[in-house]
């Protein structure tokens, strides 16, 4: 009895220590939970505006933008769906999410579309990665990761889409998306053979059109 409980005790220490090593930042760890929330609550938001701002451009016959928008609805949710998988592996649930926001003209939509992007690329995900890192939490800083390098090619299709919007020149845009369901890239055209983010092979891309 008395050899078992030494051996516990010692599996116990073992394995705090071990904990400690992985994660040697609490604070850094709570906060990248926090974070996979907030990314959470922000990438289903996101996939919901969307797909609103989708069904508005054709209401107005923008037809390629509104495919565009329905591309980037799907990819929010893929990364919607990274951020709560990372969270229900360090064991926390997520709360439901009742998205909302304001539909405006296609122009605006695209316009805030842009400003929410670009906000993602330049502060958001890049503190969150650092955070995750910091924490060592592997499985966060790869949806992170996913959904960081994604927004900046959706930002750059946005800003392109209001370009042609405002030179009336819509017919120029892409008439067929393909979106990876590993990370959420976006390609305005056919897949590659691999995700350049991902690595997923062409027959796991969604195709949008």
């Amino acid at each position: 009895m008395k050899k078992r409980f030494i051996t516990s005790v010692f599996v116990a220490i073992f394995l705090s220590g071990f904990v400690f090593a992985a994660n040697p930042n609490p604070m850094a760890l709570a906060k990248t939970i926090d974070n996979l929330k907030e990314a959470f609550k922000g990438e289903s938001t996101a996939s919901a505006k969307y797909a609103a701002y989708a069904k508005k451009a054709k209401q107005e016959g923008h037809n390629n933008i509104a495919l565009l928008f329905e591309a980037a609805s799907k990819s929010e949710s893929i990364h919607a769906n990274n951020h709560k998988a990372a969270l229900q592996e360090l064991g926390v649930k997520t709360d439901k999410v009742d998205p909302k926001f304001d539909v405006k003209s296609t122009k605006d939509n695209l316009q805030d579309a842009i400003n929410g992007e670009s906000y993602e690329v330049s502060t958001m995900y890049p503190e969150f990665l650092k955070t995750a890192n910091d924490a060592n939490v592997n499985i966060a800083t790869i949806s992170f990761n996913y959904a960081f390098q994604t927004e900046k090619k959706h930002k750059e299709l946005y800003k392109n889409a209001l370009n042609q919007l405002n030179n009336s020149n819509e017919n120029s845009l892409a008439k067929q998306y393909s979106v990876c369901t590993t990370c959420g890239n976006t390609y305005d055209g056919p897949a590659p053979n691999r995700c350049g983010i991902s690595m997923t092979p062409k027959d796991r891309f969604v195709t949008i059109k």
